[in-house]
């Protein structure tokens, strides 16, 4: 029989409580464009609907795996979002300035 979440948490150390509670943030920083849609409770036709375009644009945005950085723009905005790219180095991270005025195309 299957058990509880939180009745195999309350079983754990506090150290593997630590560990699970930091993996579960690491993932939950990094996601595809569909689960990040699924994680804000919205459907493909929701947002295709927010950004003038089809269902299956949605979709085909979402299995895409480059894009243009308007493209993504756009759909994160759609979502309620802003886009924020950066360039990380080990001695630090800068915000990258020059695509801030982008123009999303639909369907891009």
């Amino acid at each position: 029989m299957a058990k509880k979440f939180s009745e195999l948490r309350n079983k754990m150390s506090p150290e593997a409580r630590a560990r699970s509670d930091a993996r579960y943030k690491e993932l939950v920083q990094e996601m595809p464009l569909q689960e990040l849609r699924q994680a804000r409770k919205l459907t493909q036709a929701q947002l295709a609907e927010t950004m003038h375009m089809t269902q299956a644009a949605v979709s085909k945005v979402e299995r895409h795996t480059d894009m243009y950085l308007s493209t993504l723009k756009h759909f994160v905005e759609a979502m309620g979002g802003d886009l924020d790219v950066r360039a990380v180095f080990p001695d630090g991270e800068i915000k990258i300035k020059q695509f801030k005025e982008l123009t999303p195309t639909a369907g891009q």
